[in-house]
Parts: C-alpha cells; structure tokens; sequence
C-alpha cells in the first residue's frame, strides 16, 4: 500500500519532469538545427525557397538575377497584360505616354551602315546647336558609328541620355570635306501622339492618334481647336493600329463629342466596386458628325473610345473589329525602380459589353496567336466569317444591335485589300529597302524637288515614281539576297511606288503629306469620306 501511496504522490512530479524534459530537448535540437530548417506560412513559401537556395545550396547563387528571372515567370502564369518590367527598362516602356524623353532631338534612319539624320525637332537641342536634315553622324563621343551596321536600338540608346548632359556628335555634311563636330546638350524631346491633322476637304477634319498618352489630349483639342479654325464640322479620327494607353485620355476625348450626362465607361474588378464614367457637357463637337477607323491592332483605350462613340449612337466605327484588350492595369513601382502593371478590372462599354476577349490563365502563346488565327478564318476578308454569339447581344442608346465577346465590331465593314500584299513586299519592306531607296533618292535630289515642288500640293499631283527608281530598288534587293519573283513584283508594284512617294513626301516636307498620300489609296478612308458626305446614308447606319 505505501509502495502505491508513494507512486501517486511522485506520478504527477515525473510526467511535469517529462514534459519539460521534453519542451528542453525540442528547444535544443531547434537552436542546433537553426538555419537549416524553415518553417513558414504558405503565403511565404517563395520567400522560404529563396532562403533555402541561398544557405544551402552547393554553388554560389547569384540571388539577384535568380528573382528577377522568377519574377517574369510568375506573370506568366496570370493573363496576358499582366507584366513584369525590370528597373533598366522601366524608364523606356514609360518614355512614349509620359509625352517625353530626354535626348536630342532628331529623328534618324540608317543609310547602309550610316546614321542619316531625317528631321530636326524645330526648337529642340540639335537644332540649336546647327545639325541639319541629311547630316550623317560618323562619330558619338569620338566612338565610330559608321560602317560598323550598328543597331539602331544601342543608338537610340546612346544618344538618349541624362537631361543637361552633353554629347559630342562627329557630322558628315554634304559638299564639307571635313567632319564638322557639334556638342549636343540633350534636352526635353516632345513625343507627340497626335501625328497628323488636316483638312481633307472642305469641312472634313482628319486626325491621327498613334497612342494615347499623358499628352494626347492636349494635342487632340489644338488639333480639333485648328481643324475647326480652317472651317471643319466634321471629323475622321484615325485610330487603326493604335495599342492604347492611358484610359483618361479616351475619356476626355470621347467628351468632346457628346452632351452631358452619357455613359462613357465603366470598370469592376473583384477588389475595386464599379466605377461609371459621364460625360460633363463641355464638349466642343457634340454636333459634329464623326466617323473612327479602326482595325484590329486597335486595342485598350482606342476600344473605350470607339465602344463609346458606338453604344451610343455618336458617330459610325469604320474598318475590322478591334483587338479585343478590355483589361485595366495599375501601374505599381516598386523600390529598385522596376514596375509591375497588374491586371486590377475589366472596362466594359456603355451597352454592358466586355471588351475583352477570351483568354485562359498561363497560355499566352494561344493569345497572341489570335491575331493569325483570325486571319486564317478569313475575318479580315469578311464580316460574316466572324461567329457572333447572341448570349452576348447588346443594344446601343437606340437600339441597335452590338455584341460582346471581345473588340469593337465595326458598324461598316472593310476587308483588307490582299491583292498587292505578297511575299516579296514583305521582304523587301522588312529589310528597310523601300525606306532606304526613298532616302536615296532624297539624298541625291533634294535641292530639285524642293526648286521644282515647293508647295505640296505640286508633288502630290505631278511627282510620279519612275521605272529608273524601282529598278535600283530591285539591285538593291537582290544584293540583300531577297529572290525576284517577277508576278509578285508586278502585283506590289502600285503599292511599293506609293509607299515610295509617302515616305519622299515626308522626309521632304511633314509627316501629314505622307498620311495624305497614303490616305488617298486607303479604302477605308475613302469610304469614311464618302460616309461622312453623304447624311442620308450616315443617318441611316446610325439608325437614324
């Protein structure tokens, strides 16, 4: 009995013995094994991988470089317009919406293996220091950049630079024996994302936004306030090919155009409620007719305008359905300088449509495959091989039908003219020759077109593109090992002479002589202008 007396009164005492033994031993082997194992919340399992590698590891890691080859990988696995920009390109993927940059001023193509400097920015730091169009830049800070084929993105990149910095430029000017050296103080370089207006005809206004940027608004209402000076009252504005960019763009645009109180836009997205966006009334052009030109490289802030103007009912959209990029980005900087634009919502149109097309999570190649894909089914041939899916019907202010399902479909459909596309004009496009032989010939003529032409208006009507020109362009691609295809030559021919005589008009003039020859061959231009000159049937397409 005492023997079991004793056990209960020592039992108690060796389990409380027992377990702090035990709590010791654990605290002991932890302190020993610290470093080697982690333990953490599954929130933090990437911040516990990287721990691991770097302390344990057999080879030394470059920690740095290994997150940032991560980082990208992850953005793949979300949608498609979520990205990753390191800190070195952060600055650049900016440069073109900020409306700035800071650099030189002059626009540049190579010649062969030589920088041919094409246009002066009027006012900008090349001018001031004395460069002129047709120099050709040998040297950059006493290193030889001709003859060596250098890229033209490292040049870029070099003659970029630090604003109030100064770059020392080596000049080949025509009839100078001697290089002629200018030190170039870089500056402010406007990037204008209005690149044309004029007057077509009398009363029509033609204006074409490439991108819309910090700037594009501001360059939008001098070219309205210009147009509307010369006598317009009605408007064609170009936005076929452009990507986008800043949704507050768009929306100040698309309120120039109608009264109070209209729905231009609206976002949701599962952290951020609905958020609408109306028009304010002070518009300056909220009678006048306008039609938009779209294609299917037409995508995100050029699909809100279109989508507005559309649903409802303010102009008539003109061309092919557009790229179909409905999603809302936010861009967030981080502390080494790099940025993530992360998908936060969708934009859908006044009618309730999701611009946006179909996408799955982590299959972009699929994605970008779209494009061809629509091709192949003969999308950009006809607007009846695009499959519309009633489940996404939806009505404009007056009842007309539009539909959901990713892009803006046009209300006048235009296929692309193929006739005159081949192979070897792609070819010879693509390796910069058309662009160079309209430099070449520029080079060697400049002071006889502009004696012979000095007003636009005379090149555009008895300046032709003569047989002596496509010849040298023909040389000059058989030099580049581009096969002559004597059929595919005959159909490109009016297409290459055109494009020849757009490019010489720039160069030798603006950059709105080149859209105006362009633009007098585009059929979806054309038809535009005989829309917007004809008010019975441009009533009638509006549902009017």
């Amino acid at each position: 009995m005492d023997k079991n007396k004793r056990l209960a009164v020592w039992l108690p005492v060796i389990i409380a013995l027992s377990i702090a033994l035990g709590i010791f031993v654990g605290n002991h082997y932890l302190r020993l094994t610290q470093g080697k194992r982690h333990i953490y919340s599954s929130g933090n399992k990437i911040n516990a991988i990287l721990d691991i590698i770097d302390e344990q590891y057999v080879d030394t890691v470059d920690m740095k470089q290994l997150v940032e080859d991560a980082i990208p990988k992850v953005f793949s696995e979300l949608d498609p317009h979520s990205v990753y920009i390191p800190a070195k390109d952060a600055q650049r993927a900016n440069e073109d919406l900020e409306g700035s940059f800071s650099g030189i001023g002059v626009s540049f193509n190579m010649q062969t293996d030589t920088i041919l400097v094409i246009n002066v920015i009027p006012g900008g730091p090349s001018e001031k220091a004395g460069l002129k169009p047709f120099d050709r830049i040998i040297t950059i800070n006493d290193s030889l950049y001709a003859g060596n084929k250098s890229d033209q993105e490292v040049i870029m990149k070099t003659l970029r630079g630090a604003k109030n910095s100064t770059v020392k430029l080596g000049i080949k000017r025509k009839n100078e024996p001697e290089l002629l050296y200018f030190d170039v103080t870089r500056g402010d370089v406007p990037v204008s994302s209005v690149d044309v207006s004029y007057e077509v005809s009398k009363g029509i206004g033609y204006i074409k936004v490439s991108k819309f940027g910090r700037t594009t608004y501001n360059e939008f209402i001098t070219a309205i306030a210009k147009l509307k000076q010369a006598g317009c009252t009605s408007f064609v504005i170009d936005l076929r090919g452009n990507t986008g960019g800043y949704m507050d763009a768009a929306i100040n645009m698309v309120n120039e155009f109608m009264p109070e109180g209209r729905l231009i836009v609206y976002t949701e997205g599962k952290a951020f409620p609905r958020n609408d966006v109306y028009t304010n009334g002070t518009g300056t052009c909220q009678d006048a007719p306008i039609v938009v030109l779209t294609d299917e490289f037409s995508a995100s802030a050029s699909e809100i305008f279109s989508g507005a103007i559309q649903d409802n009912d303010r102009g008539l959209i003109i061309g092919r359905r557009t790229f179909g990029k409905g999603l809302v980005q936010s861009p967030i900087q981080l502390s080494d300088g790099s940025e993530i634009r992360l998908t936060i919502a969708r934009y859908y149109t006044p009618s309730g449509r999701c611009i946006q097309k179909k996408y799955e999570l982590g299959k972009d190649s699929e994605y970008e495959q779209d494009i061809y894909q629509r091709f192949m089914h003969g999308e950009f041939d006809s607007a009846d091989s695009i499959k519309l899916n009633n489940s996404e019907k939806y009505e404009t202010v007056m009842g007309r039908p539009v539909y959901g399902g990713g892009g803006i479909m046009p209300d006048v459909f235009i296929p692309v003219d193929t006739s005159r596309y081949t192979d070897y004009h792609r070819s010879v496009v693509a390796a910069g020759l058309v662009n160079r032989i309209a430099m070449n010939y520029l080079d060697r003529h400049r002071a006889e077109l502009n004696k012979k032409y000095p007003k636009f208006a005379q090149y555009k009507q008895n300046f032709n593109v003569t047989d002596d020109i496509m010849q040298e362009l023909v040389t000059l691609a058989k030099d580049d090992k581009i096969e002559f295809n004597e059929e595919q030559y005959n159909r490109s021919k009016p297409l290459i002479m055109l494009q020849i005589k757009a490019l010489i008009a720039r160069d030798l003039y603006d950059m709105a002589e080149y859209f105006q020859v362009i633009n007098d061959d585009n059929e979806s231009f054309q038809e535009a202008l005989r829309l917007i000159n004809d008010e019975q049937r441009y009533k009638k397409e509006l549902g009017r």
